[in-house]
């Protein structure tokens, strides 16, 4: 028996009740862009760019979970999945972002509600996962104040026609990319490159998910509803001992995860990085009152992790556009581990670490890991299937680094692989693939990886051992 095959210790085991699913959004997989009259989104409008995207496709087909959505849920409940986050078509709701609703389209997400509790699967919705109507940008898009209160209303919609049926529920998808990336950094939609509207960006998407608890807390009657909001958190280590890499270090962590932290669960902006963010923006689209909105209490938190950041000073390494506005000296390192197939370090003690450092630093709500997972370049065997060792091997450790984050004393109540399936993996169009369920793109057949077959495994395994430690 080589090293390859020898059994892997057991994973820990997890507190009974702890909460196993997988995760989607749905511009990645939906497809169906011609059906419930949905409206365009600033992802259409932004891969239609000549270079915008890796290999040049879009979100059009997916994988067209919009009609393959049964049989997709079939699949889940075959994997044993305990819980299934997916996202909100905001465009297939109200397609112009604001007024008339799609009857339609929020029909296709009932259907979906029904068709994961008719196998015993939670539902867990996300409000927005970056679709943002391509209307709500010609008016200005997040930097401008209203995109917020247009995002309460289309969470009220959302919340009367789901509310009774789902509990769990975050409002905003990882903020620090639509900013950042969205308007900073240009690589995302909607491409723009400007460090001030990204600040404003920054806070209207804050203020519209306070906005969004409000109204989901008006209109969600389901019992013991959890109503949360889903970071990207990244520890941020300087990559060398002199004074301006620890403050390179600061910056990054500033922007990366205290600019989102502070305001949500201390209802104010942390100082430093105020005055880092005057050197791109006067801060006029901070009102009096704003924080006590970004501050509503929430019931629960959603952390994605992929990765550290190790940062170190260099003049001008992050001239614009960079998705460090403020911080033109950041330069980032390599730390010389093994790397995913997007160039990404493989760290899964950096997890632990983001779960402690959140849970101690804060008074944080109960914690879930909303995104966890890894690219790989799979071949399908001669089988049929793809024996993805390496992304067992990345699943493996980060499983681990949750059990010793609970161990440290973390409320971490869930996990979710990403992704359930391969999809459209934004301005890398098809070309990197996240799924533990192989999708041919020809065909949209759906085969589960090991990844996949392990995976369920897992979840069987670790509910049998909670039931067996509850008992």
């Amino acid at each position: 028996m080589t090293a390859a095959d020898e059994p892997r210790p057991p994973i820990p085991t997890f507190p009974d009740g702890f909460l196993w699913g997988a995760a989607t959004s749905s511009y990645q997989i939906e497809g169906g862009v011609d059906l419930d009259g949905r409206g365009p989104s600033i992802w259409d409008t932004f891969a239609r760019r000549p270079g915008a995207i890796a290999d040049g496709t879009d979100g059009s087909v997916a994988v067209e979970h919009r009609t393959r959505m049964r049989d997709d849920v079939r699949l889940m409940a075959e994997l044993g999945l305990g819980a299934y986050r997916f996202s909100i078509a905001w465009p297939r709701v109200q397609p112009e972002g604001k007024g008339a609703v799609s009857t339609s389209g929020l029909d296709f997400y009932r259907d979906l509600v029904e068709a994961l509790l008719e196998v015993g699967i939670v539902p867990v919705a996300t409000l927005y996962h970056w679709d943002l109507p391509q209307a709500l940008e010609d008016a200005g898009g997040w930097p401008a104040r209203d995109t917020a209160g247009r995002f309460a209303d289309y969470a009220e919609v959302v919340g009367d026609a789901l509310g009774d049926r789902v509990a769990r529920w975050s409002t905003v998808n990882e903020p620090w990319c639509s900013a950042m990336l969205g308007y900073a950094a240009g690589v995302h939609a909607p491409g723009r490159t400007d460090p001030a509207a990204a600040v404003a960006a920054a806070h209207h998407l804050l203020l519209g998910h306070g906005m969004g608890v409000d109204a989901l807390r008006a209109t969600v009657t389901a019992a013991d509803p959890e109503i949360g909001i889903t970071l990207n958190p990244y520890p941020v280590h300087p990559a060398g001992e002199s004074e301006l890499d620890r403050d390179a270090a600061r910056r990054v962590d500033g922007i990366a995860n205290r600019i989102w932290y502070d305001p949500i669960l201390r209802g104010a902006y942390p100082e430093d990085v105020l005055d880092d963010l005057r050197a791109v923006s006067d801060l006029a689209h901070i009102r009096d009152g704003d924080l006590d909105v970004i501050s509503r209490p929430i019931d629960a938190m959603g952390l994605n992790y992929y990765r550290r950041h190790h940062v170190r000073h260099r003049r001008g390494a992050s001239a614009s556009p960079s998705p460090w506005p403020g911080s033109p000296d950041v330069e980032a390192v390599d730390p010389g581990r093994p790397v995913t197939d997007l160039g990404w370090a493989i760290e899964p003690d950096g997890l632990t670490e983001t779960l402690v450092d959140l849970w101690r630093d804060y008074d944080a709500p109960p914690l879930y890991v909303h995104e966890n997972g890894a690219a790989f370049a799979d071949v399908v065997g001669p089988d049929g299937i793809v024996h993805d060792a390496d992304r067992i091997d990345f699943l493996d450790g980060h499983l681990r680094a949750c059990a010793a984050a609970i161990d440290e004393g973390v409320d971490l109540r869930g996990y979710f692989a990403w992704s359930l399936l391969d999809n459209y993996e934004w301005a890398e169009g098809y070309r990197k693939r996240f799924g533990v369920v192989h999708v041919d793109y020809d065909t949209q057949v759906r085969t589960p990886k090991d990844s996949g077959r392990w995976y369920a495994e897992v979840l069987r395994t670790s509910r049998e051992a909670a039931r067996r430690s509850g008992g």
